[in-house]
């Protein structure tokens, strides 16, 4: 299906960050967050490879959020599936199960939530796949949002006094089942007054400070302003920030962070500024089969993205693009990782093996 057809269906429920990801008629729902925040709009998915193309297409981002929609994209295949052969369904979804593992390569929480859902296909007998496939899912969309809320505390609790903060790309609710990583911590800052202001890198090209996190903090009265991503060393200098809060795609054995574009950047500039910095990420997120950031997949987008903004051209004619959509954070520039199961401060292989119980 691809990016051009793959078009929003009319507003059927409010559009709420909290609610991006919707099992509703049997079929899965989500917020499409190409189109945010100027016009609100759900994607309706009915099969396991429109799934697959909609976390390629970016409908839905997040690797929290990834994971949770590829879960629902296997309840879809089995479906598909054992409607075709009730005795040979296993079969038949491998090749879905494969279309959606190759949609993002970056995002462990997709391989962790395939490997859970592909875990309980083994377990299964003869009888309809789809209930208790779609009981996991569920179960994988609501245990996301306990970790988030959990997260939220634990990293509230490290912020002293009243700050301001910079967070990078959209760790909300959009990007996991609900409440968020990044901003959950925020959120739950700003509710117990530790946050005074949150400064939001516009996060480019695809601009997701800008058109979702800020409009998430909106929705929660919580006072942001923007920044250019080139802009945030310079806000530092001029004090005030405590912290810089982001989240993670993948966080390798040794507490290396792999994140949106643009992390490495203001962890450099936080480390001159004396700026402490926090990634907030469930252990699903945690990667101990990656020695280090090296091991990490990066994954390159076209550079038309670069190139041109809505399809129009705004770089000059014949100029190539370097599009990378992640980069990796060293540990040592990590202050804190904060997690459902606890903190790490100042990670390293030993202490995630231990927070991992590895």
């Amino acid at each position: 299906m691809g990016l051009n057809k793959m078009e929003a269906q009319p507003l059927t429920i409010r559009a709420n960050p909290d609610k991006a990801i919707v099992w509703e008629h049997d079929r899965l729902y989500l917020l499409d967050q190409r189109i945010l925040p100027t016009q609100e709009g759900y994607i309706e998915l009915q099969t396991a490879t429109a799934t697959a193309d909609a976390i390629r297409d970016m409908v839905v981002r997040g690797a929290p959020a990834i994971g949770i929609t590829a879960a629902f994209g296997v309840v879809l295949a089995a479906r598909s599936a054992f409607k075709a052969s009730t005795e040979n369904w296993r079969e038949l979804i491998q090749d879905e199960l494969d279309i959606l593992a190759a949609s993002r390569p970056t995002a462990v929480n997709l391989f962790w939530a395939l490997s859970r859902m592909k875990q309980l296909i083994a377990s299964m007998g003869e009888e309809n796949p789809e209930p208790r496939l779609l009981q996991e899912a569920m179960l994988i969309h609501q245990q996301d949002i306990a970790a988030n809320k959990a997260m939220g505390a634990l990293g509230a609790a490290l912020i002293e006094g009243n700050t301001s903060v910079i967070t990078h790309c959209n760790a909300g609710a959009l990007a996991t089942g609900g409440y968020g990583t990044a901003l959950g911590v925020i959120r739950s800052a700003h509710a117990a007054n530790k946050i005074e202001r949150v400064y939001a890198d516009e996060t480019r090209p695809w601009m997701q400070g800008s058109r979702l996190t800020a409009w998430e903090l909106a929705q929660d009265s919580i006072p942001v302003t923007l920044l250019t991503d080139g802009a945030a060393a310079s806000r530092m200098a001029r004090g005030g920030i405590g912290w810089i809060i982001v989240g993670s795609d993948r966080i390798a054995a040794n507490g290396d962070v792999a994140n949106k574009i643009g992390t490495y950047n203001l962890a450099v500039a936080a480390k001159f500024h004396g700026v402490k910095v926090m990634v907030a990420a469930p252990t699903s997120t945690i990667d101990m089969s990656a020695a280090s950031g090296a091991d990490i997949p990066i994954e390159f987008r076209d550079s038309a993205e670069v190139l041109k903004w809505h399809g129009r051209q705004i770089a000059a004619p014949g100029v190539d693009a370097w599009n990378p959509v992640f980069d990796v954070t060293p540990a040592a520039l990590v202050d804190a990782i904060v997690t459902e199961r606890g903190v790490v401060l100042s990670p390293n292989s030993k202490k995630m093996a231990e927070l991992m119980g590895v």
